[in-house]
């Protein structure tokens, strides 16, 4: 058995960001944990000490990575007073992490187009912990009368996946721009820009308006 090292908690955070990053330029079926290990400048035998096989490193990542955004997310709603207010929370708290970690983006979408081939039980109970509390915001604010006509699957998939695209698709707009200089394709927005946009017409959409003034939220 491999003796864990010194540092174990530095060597398996190298690990798994190493790990995040090869997952997410990769795929999951290219990626070998020979790979990884050098990446990381240890051997192959370290990574099964603390993992027991790929598919095992692989639920880690991606369940470590869904559940700091849900912890994340569930902290930043303790300071607001309203669905509408932890509605921005959640978009503002989503989009920030994915731009901290652009890695963990292209890691859902290439698991969504593979239709959760390589999603395990424990990965699964993490995206659905993020789409319950998502929904749970939404069904509060039309329970109060502040939402109207709440899908919440379609909410999320308009908030997560535009989020998801942006970050991934940040070089690929970039690059659009140099060879069109004309086109728009917001390569020079920043996250807050980006998630303040969302939130306003996610907001235009769901928010119940004054019946004596349509235009009047």
């Amino acid at each position: 058995m491999v003796k864990p090292t010194r540092d174990a908690e530095a060597t398996k955070a190298s690990i798994m960001q190493n790990a995040m990053m090869l997952f997410a330029k990769n795929g999951y079926d290219a990626t070998t944990a020979k790979e990884i290990a050098k990446k990381c400048g240890v051997n192959k035998a370290m990574i099964f000490y603390y993992y027991k096989n790929k598919a095992g490193l692989y639920s880690a990542v991606m369940s470590h990575a869904l559940e700091a955004i849900h912890e994340e997310v569930i902290t930043s709603k303790k300071c607001c007073i309203s669905p509408l207010a932890d509605l921005e929370a959640f978009i503002k708290t989503y989009a920030k992490y994915c731009d901290k970690h652009p890695y963990l983006p292209s890691l859902i979408l290439r698991e969504l187009s593979d239709s959760g081939a390589h999603l395990s039980e424990m990965m699964f109970e993490s995206l659905r912990k993020l789409f319950t509390l998502l929904s749970s915001i939404l069904k509060e604010g039309e329970a109060q009368g502040i939402f109207h006509n709440v899908t919440p699957m379609i909410i999320h998939f308009m908030i997560v996946g535009t989020i998801n695209l942006l970050v991934t698709t940040k070089s690929l707009r970039t690059n659009a721009v140099a060879i069109n200089e004309g086109l728009d394709t917001c390569s020079d927005c920043d996250i807050d820009e980006i998630s303040d946009y969302i939130f306003t017409k996610i907001k235009l959409l769901l928010e119940v308006k004054n019946e004596e003034n349509p235009t009047c939220p």
